[in-house]
């Protein structure tokens, strides 16, 4: 087991608050003091210039997904020189009629070193191990999927 933190702050610039001109802008902090502006999404009266919990969702799964290819491709003795996803989530209402981020497609492109290249037919097979065993990805109930560049 391990424990993993975010602190988000918000602060009101004004002395006025009401739902349609309050700001979104906030920050996210991490214990390794790395901070985030933030905001919420344009179409949700957010700021452009900040991110935003959905595109923070999508590139969580990325980089989980990510990161575990790369070890599960390292256990079985590849050697990679580059890995890019241009990962797109949508968001839309769901089975409930909820708003949420329903469906995320990875788009992985995997760059190998050395002699020892996967087939296509092993580089599924390394990208579903990945999937299966993301702890991000088995957090949510967002359907993923990957599409192998």
């Amino acid at each position: 087991m391990s424990e993993h933190k975010a602190t988000i702050e918000w602060k009101n610039p004004t002395t006025a608050f009401n739902a349609d001109s309050f700001s979104r802008d906030h920050t996210v902090t991490f214990p390794s003091g790395i901070q985030i502006n933030a905001s919420s999404a344009p179409e949700f009266n957010g700021n452009t210039a900040c991110t935003n919990p959905e595109e923070l969702l999508v590139a969580a799964l990325s980089n989980c997904h990510m990161l575990t290819f790369l070890a599960v491709a390292a256990k079985r003795g590849y050697q990679l020189a580059h890995y890019l996803d241009q990962a797109i989530g949508i968001l839309e209402k769901n089975a409930e009629g909820k708003m949420a981020v329903t469906r995320v497609t990875l788009h992985p492109s995997v760059t190998f070193m050395g002699d020892n290249q996967p087939t296509h037919e092993q580089l599924e097979k390394l990208h579903e191990s990945a999937h299966r065993n993301c702890f991000i990805g088995q957090s949510v109930k967002t359907e993923v999927t990957i599409e192998i560049a």
